[in-house]
């Protein structure tokens, strides 16, 4: 018998929900991380945007007990997940508060280490976020961020892109790339964090493919509906939103039949930085 079988209650759905939950997408963001972020013994970690509980819990699992590991979210429901998982896996010296990180109820230099895995992009203001991490850090702590940046599915704005031009629609061409290019770059995130007093220590960039059979299972992907559908139609008129995506499913359906799949490109980098 197994050490997890002995003790855990394997025949538990809920207990064996936890082997369930790291999404694929995120999970190459937070390899990355994993590679770089300093380890060392007795250290207090901040998780910024920790979600159900990815990399905090992970971390926790590679340090020592007298580490001290918090996540923060203003994602109700997932702090509850992340709680019920903290309890799954016994862990005593990891918290999770429900709190906005551009206003961090923690004391100046609290903490050792923050990191954030694909948070940047989705705090409403980064800028008030990364100054609190500055705040709460000690000196010389370090700050590790991964995220998408521009050229996220080039492919697919790509054929939106010739799609609204064919309809006549150029007009919307600059609002797409607007919505494109809001994930940022190397340089503007290095801004951010130099804007907030940090000194970048290192870049990574990386890459990695999101491979569909044609345009139809991209538009039917989960990730695709709840994370990047809702941007898409931001951009187009309402009365002619069935239109324009009939329209660019079939030209990526055709571009799949044609290259024998459908190929997006994820760009991935990882920053690091210290106080």
């Amino acid at each position: 018998m197994s050490y997890l079988q002995t003790h855990f209650p394997t025949d538990d759905p809920e207990t064996v929900s936890i082997f369930d939950e790291l999404s694929f997408w995120s999970s190459h963001f937070g390899k990355i991380l994993l590679d770089h972020v300093p380890l060392r013994k007795g250290m207090r970690i901040l998780d910024v945007g920790c979600g159900t509980g990815f990399p905090l819990f992970e971390l926790a699992n590679r340090l020592d007990t007298a580490s001290k590991l918090t996540g923060i979210d203003t994602w109700k429901a997932a702090v509850e997940r992340a709680n019920w998982k903290k309890n799954q896996y016994r862990f005593s010296n990891v918290g999770i508060v429900c709190g906005d990180a551009a206003k961090m109820p923690f004391d100046d230099k609290e903490f050792d280490l923050i990191v954030s895995n694909l948070g940047v992009n989705n705090f409403e203001n980064p800028q008030a976020v990364i100054r609190e991490a500055y705040r709460v850090l000690k000196r010389p702590g370090r700050i590790c961020l991964t995220t998408n940046t521009e050229g996220h599915f080039m492919e697919c704005y790509s054929v939106f892109e010739t799609t609204l031009k064919e309809l006549g629609l150029e007009a919307i061409v600059p609002k797409l790339k607007a919505q494109e290019q809001h994930r940022g770059t190397d340089e503007t995130i290095r801004e951010l964090l130099e804007d907030a007093r940090f000194s970048v220590l290192k870049i990574i960039r990386d890459k990695f493919y999101m491979r569909y059979v044609d345009g139809s299972a991209l538009f039917n992907h989960f990730l695709t509906v709840v994370g990047f559908l809702p941007g898409w139609r931001s951009v187009v008129p309402p009365e002619r939103e069935a239109e324009i995506f009939s329209r660019l499913e079939k030209k990526l359906n055709e571009q799949a039949e044609w290259d024998g799949e459908l190929k997006m490109t994820v760009p991935v980098l990882y920053v690091e930085a210290v106080k």
